[in-house]
């Protein structure tokens, strides 16, 4: 059992995970105006909330109960790099949905492909990108097909009928005076439709363009974010509070610092601050975050590798996510046999993954490489 201790925090990661998109969606819509959602306020608050579950609970913890480890340039560097990934992917994330993005199917498929970045990241880190065999690979394109299942048939509520309403043009009525021969009936024409389906064509092209690009950053940075943090931490002595500290600060300078700093050269966003329910989803959903990375490091404290320990939760993390979404908008009656059976192929790809991930070569004590190299 001593083996599975890290799967408790895997959980927790895969619930906090799986309702941030959601919750940060709440977030954006409550601080937007003008039928646009917000981008800067929610990731600043995410960026706060960071502050507040990483850097503020961790030092107290340090300096009140210590722990073991110890502070090393080098694992701040590779822990506060990890935390900038966070971070880069949590802004992906805001401008998706943003831009039109629904979190049932963006973070399906972040957490889809994430977790194949996350894993050859780890194997180039470590150095046994030969040991995966077969079923390792055919896990991870299990996982990347159920994602796109849960894409193509995902949930949504019908569309309500509505009748086009086409406005005739007005017909000049002959007076009295004029002769109706001398009036020339007046043709329908419909110049201006082909332009109008045009326009809007190339406007939701251009808005799927920026949501994949987007998509694509969140899983690239989330991707490498666990490695990266592996990294920090084992520089550290193992230690927990000191990594996931350096992760807070860096959400700080990414997510808090940098937008204020640039924030005025751009041009104001529609909306208001003083949106007390806006502040409350993103708070929360910024919470989520941090709470599920902190997840992260006590499952790789517990004994858990990145190598399956990220493809779990990617795995796992958009079924929450989906549900969520499923109960919150009463989506049940539109969801379909396919819908369900792409959840159950992420799942199993993931458990694939976890079986089947190679095995770290074991490291000599540090003792007996020092005895080796004076003989």
């Amino acid at each position: 059992m001593k083996g599975l201790m890290f799967l408790p925090f895997v959980a927790l990661t895969f619930f906090s995970w799986g309702l941030y998109g959601p919750t940060l969606h709440l977030g954006q819509d409550a601080f937007g105006g003008e039928g646009q959602r917000s981008a800067f306020r929610p990731f600043i608050c995410v960026g706060l909330a960071y502050f507040l579950v990483a850097v503020v609970v961790p030092a107290l913890v340090l300096r009140t109960k210590g722990e073991v480890g110890h502070w090393t340039m080098k694992g701040f560097i590779w822990s506060f790099a990890a935390g900038a990934i966070g971070a880069v992917g949590a802004l992906g994330i805001i401008l998706a949905l943003k831009f039109g993005g629904d979190p049932i199917y963006v973070m399906p498929l972040v957490f889809g492909c994430a977790p194949v970045v996350n894993t050859f990241v780890t194997m180039m880190m470590s150095g046994n990108l030969k040991q995966a065999t077969w079923p390792f690979y055919l896990g991870i394109i299990i996982v990347a097909i159920g994602a796109a299942g849960v894409l193509v048939h995902k949930p949504t509520k019908p569309k309500t009928e509505t009748k086009a309403v086409i406005e005739q043009p007005a017909v000049n009525v002959p007076s009295e005076e004029s002769s109706p021969e001398a009036v020339p009936a007046t043709p329908v024409v419909f110049e201006d439709e082909p332009t109008k389906f045009k326009d809007e064509d190339r406007g939701a092209f251009a808005s799927l363009i920026l949501q994949g690009s987007f998509i694509l950053l969140t899983a690239l940075s989330w991707g490498a974010y666990g490695p990266v943090l592996h990294k920090g931490q084992a520089v550290m002595g193992g230690s927990r509070m000191r990594p996931f500290l350096c992760v807070g600060l860096a959400y700080f300078v990414v997510a808090v610092v940098f937008p204020l700093l640039i924030q005025p050269g751009f041009r104001p966003e529609p909306g208001s601050w003083f949106r007390m329910d806006g502040w409350f989803w993103s708070i929360l959903g910024g919470s989520l975050g941090a709470v599920g990375a902190l997840g992260i490091i006590y499952a790789f404290n517990f004994g858990g590798r990145p190598i399956f320990v990220m493809p779990l939760v990617f795995g796992i993390a958009p079924v929450v996510n989906t549900f969520s979404e499923i109960i919150s908008k009463g989506l049940w009656g539109q969801v379909g046999t396919f819908f369900y059976l792409s959840l159950f192929l992420v799942i199993a790809g993931a458990v694939t993954v976890l079986i089947t991930a190679p095995k770290p070569k074991p490291h000599k004590p540090e003792s007996t490489k020092t005895e080796a190299a004076k003989s």
